[in-house]
Parts: structure tokens; C-alpha cells; sequence
């Protein structure tokens, strides 16, 4: 180990770009999959920036922004032991008539608006709350602003929804709630059946609250088993399912994926071709090792512990560019998510990566005979 270290100090220059393609690497994988993570992140900001821990919906619906309308009746199904409250969740696709021209596809959300409110998410101040108690008043995201065509707060526009446009007022503002499909219209539950024109008695979800959110799974499992087919999932299990839906609908995970992959290609092809052509420059010095009575393997294992060192010092250079990117790239809008299993994955599958590099830099070791020493 510490001849392998001796080697890559003392020849650095010829070991560098083997480097720089290990953090290249690390850095497309990391970055790529934050991305990733990131956008689709944005599909369940309902559900995560809310309170309940059980959402319960139509047997088919595959996202929290794809509701289908279900009995308010259902909520009779929740009167269970575990279960503390519940509640009507509802929302809708709409258009918002832009005051300077044209529309736009938004998402209504309407909940209540307590203190103790499940739905509503907890970037709603009480004095939103009290603000959205108006009818017809709504809340969007203060990114959205020009996309929904009004300036300030206190503007006013039309949404419209089965071909009825209902005037809106804006009275507040958010941050960190744009949309991957459409602006986020919060409001009123109140203000979102008169927007949507629900047919009655209906809703789009029913949340719950449990005294103890351990007992979620066993709520839900209790729900699944009931003879309607009711839809129930946990909250952490409903924000994952959206974030598939959308990952696989959209394609995106593909190319993300194979845009990552094809980094770590180049960065195996670069590092081994760099290993191969660093063993082969020193093909004299594993000569006069080989003639000194060191066994072949050990050798191998030389250049095994270089692609290790060089694996370690391309991740080195990588992290730091890895966390200053990603929160550039969240400064600017492109929300970049690093959970601690993705450095995990990306540094393991780098690592093999180098290591695979040097496996097949060992083809050069064929060429090592003492007599090679005479020429």
C-alpha cells in the first residue's frame, strides 16, 4: 500500500486524469440523482408539507395530484380507536384566466384552514388562514406569480373549471411550493368546491390523524381489508408512490439515469486507460521486481491499491463540488436533494468503478519478464 502511494505521489502528473475522471464521475452520479430526487420532490409537497399521516382515496388513483373523487361518507370508515381526527381534502385542475392574456393549468387545493388543520401545508402563517376564510381569496406560490399573470397581492383573476370562470383574489404569498404540473392554488375547502363544482357529497381524499403515527400501517391495513376497496396508504407511503408515478410517467428518471451512467463509463474508460498506460510506462520497474522474486499477484495487488488510491482521491475532489453545486443550484430554483443513502450509492459505485479500472489495467502486467531487463 504505501509503494502504491509512493507511486501516484511521484508520478502524479501521469495518474491526474484518472483522478479528475473518478471525481468527474462521482460528481454526475451525485448531482444527477439529486436532481432527480429534487424534482420529483416537488409532486408530494402536499403531502409531506402537511399533517396528517393517512391518506385515503380513490382505488385508482396513482398520485396526490390525480385525485379522483370519492363518498365524504368514507370518513365514517376511519372511526377507529387509533384514529384521533379526520378530515375532507379537496382538489382539482383548473385554469387560471391570466389577467394579461391566456391561460394557465393550475391545481386547486382546498382544506381547512384550523390550526390543527391536516391539510392545509404548514407554509400557510395564521394570517393567511384567516385571509383564506374569505371566500373566493387565494394563496399561490410567490414564484408563480408571473406565470399566473398577476404582480402583487390584492390582484384578482378568474379560474375556470367545467367551463364556469369564478373570480379569485390573491391574498397572500408562499415560498418553496411551485408545481411540477401546475401552479399550487391554495384556499378554503369552501372556496375549492365552489371553484371545482364537485358533484355533491363528494371529496377527492380523506385525511387522518392518529394519536400515535406509529399505528398508521395498522390503520391502513384495516382500510385495505374493507369489502369498498378503499385506497389507503400512509403519508410517507403516498409521497413515494407520486414521486414513481411521475419518475416513470415522464421518462425523466431514464434519461437522468443514462446520462449519469454514460459519466461513469467515461470515467472507468479514462481511469483504466490511465492505470494501463502508467503500468506499461513502468513496465522496467515491475522487471526488476519480478526478477527480485515478487510473485505476479503481488504486483497485481499494487496496481489494485492505485486504482483504490485514485477512486479515494477523486471522490475527495468531488464532495466539496458536489455540495457547492448543489446548493447553487437550489439558489437558482433547480432544488437539488443529497440524502445521506445517495452520497452512500454514489460513492460505493465509484469506488467499484475505480476499481474495476484497475482490474483491467492488469492486461499490461502480461507483458513483465526479468528479461525484458536485457533489451
Amino acid at each position: 500500500m504505501s509503494y502504491s502511494l509512493s507511486t501516484l505521489w511521484y508520478e502524479r502528473q501521469r495518474f491526474l486524469p484518472g483522478v479528475l475522471a473518478v471525481g468527474f464521475s462521482a460528481l454526475l452520479i451525485a448531482l444527477q440523482c439529486g436532481l432527480l430526487l429534487g424534482l420529483f420532490s416537488i409532486t408530494s409537497i402536499p403531502i409531506d408539507r402537511s399533517q396528517a399521516d393517512i391518506w385515503v382515496g380513490h382505488p385508482k388513483v396513482p398520485s396526490v395530484d390525480l385525485g379522483r373523487p370519492i363518498p365524504e361518507a368514507w370518513m365514517s370508515y376511519l372511526a377507529m380507536p387509533e384514529v384521533e381526527r379526520f378530515e375532507p381534502y379537496m382538489e382539482g385542475f383548473a385554469y387560471w384566466d391570466k389577467p394579461t392574456g391566456g391561460m394557465e393549468l393550475c391545481l386547486v387545493i382546498g382544506t381547512r384552514l384550523g390550526p390543527d388543520a391536516l391539510g392545509a401545508i404548514n407554509a400557510l402563517t395564521p394570517a393567511h388562514r384567516t385571509a383564506l376564510a374569505e371566500f373566493g381569496s387565494v394563496v399561490v406560490d410567490a414564484g408563480d406569480l408571473g406565470r399566473l399573470g398577476v404582480k402583487k397581492v390584492g390582484d384578482t383573476a378568474e379560474i375556470v373549471a367545467r367551463a364556469l370562470p369564478q373570480r379569485v383574489h390573491v391574498v397572500g404569498t408562499v415560498h418553496g411550493m411551485k408545481s411540477l404540473a401546475g401552479p399550487y392554488v391554495f384556499c378554503s375547502i369552501e372556496t375549492a368546491r365552489h371553484l371545482l363544482k364537485p358533484p355533491p357529497g363528494q371529496t377527492t381524499f380523506i385525511l387522518a390523524k392518529c394519536h400515535n403515527k406509529d399505528n398508521a400501517p395498522k390503520v391502513v391495513e384495516k382500510l385495505k381489508a374493507h369489502p369498498h376497496k378503499i385506497a389507503a396508504f400512509t403519508s410517507d407511503t403516498f409521497s413515494f408512490r407520486s414521486r414513481w408515478h411521475w419518475l416513470t410517467k415522464t421518462k425523466a428518471g431514464i434519461a437522468l439515469g443514462l446520462a449519469a451512467a454514460l459519466g461513469l463509463a467515461v470515467g472507468a474508460v479514462v481511469t483504466s486507460q490511465t492505470l494501463y498506460a502508467a503500468t506499461a510506462a513502468s513496465l522496467k520497474e515491475y522487471a526488476v521486481l519480478r526478477a527480485l522474486g515478487i510473485p505476479r499477484w503481488r504486483m497485481a495487488l499494487s496496481v489494485l491499491a492505485q486504482s483504490f488510491w485514485i477512486g479515494v482521491s477523486g471522490i475527495a475532489l468531488a464532495v466539496p463540488a458536489i455540495i457547492v453545486l448543489g446548493k447553487l443550484g437550489t439558489q437558482v430554483g433547480a432544488k437539488v436533494d443529497l440524502p445521506w443513502w445517495l452520497w452512500t450509492f454514489a460513492i460505493c459505485i465509484t469506488m467499484l468503478m475505480a476499481l474495476f479500472s484497475g482490474l483491467l489495467a492488469l492486461r499490461s502486467l502480461r507483458l513483465v519478464e526479468p528479461v525484458a531487463l536485457l533489451r
